[in-house]
């Protein structure tokens, strides 16, 4: 294997976990991922800040915020110890979904991808054995 054919395999793997029906709702841009990202990480963020983290330009993140505002992704309100500045959240309704997503077991994800059941479970056994290996809260955060 080469650096291509990883990056290959990392996109390919971030297919796999995208969800397949998307809950009747459009797929996030990337930037409206990073964004999400971003607010998901630091609840009752300004947009600024998320501007600051994000290094997109305030428009960019303030019409982001907005469109994902306007699907029930995000929630903003105002800041309770400055009224003039507004705070960005995750929704409920999205952080529940986003649950249930991360919670889905892989074996069916797998399954889904790789028809012949042992394979599929030769896959699972694999990709447990990486994360094992290459997932630590040192080398790409904890979760």
């Amino acid at each position: 294997m080469n650096i291509a054919r990883l990056r290959r395999l990392g996109r390919r793997l971030v297919e796999l976990s995208k969800p397949a029906d998307d809950d009747d709702r459009p797929m996030l841009t990337p930037g409206e991922e990073a964004v999400f990202e971003d607010v998901l990480r630091h609840a009752g963020s300004a947009v600024g800040e998320i501007q600051a983290r994000t290094g997109f330009a305030q428009s960019h993140v303030s019409a982001s915020v907005a469109r994902m505002r306007e699907r029930g992704i995000l929630e903003t309100g105002p800041d309770p110890a400055d009224g003039r500045r507004t705070q960005v959240r995750v929704a409920d309704a999205a952080m529940h979904a986003l649950f249930r997503r991360a919670t889905t077991p892989v074996e069916e994800v797998v399954r889904r991808a790789v028809p012949d059941p042992a394979d599929a479970d030769r896959a699972v056994a694999l990709l447990k054995e990486l994360e094992a290996l290459l997932i630590t809260d040192e080398s790409h955060g904890a979760g």
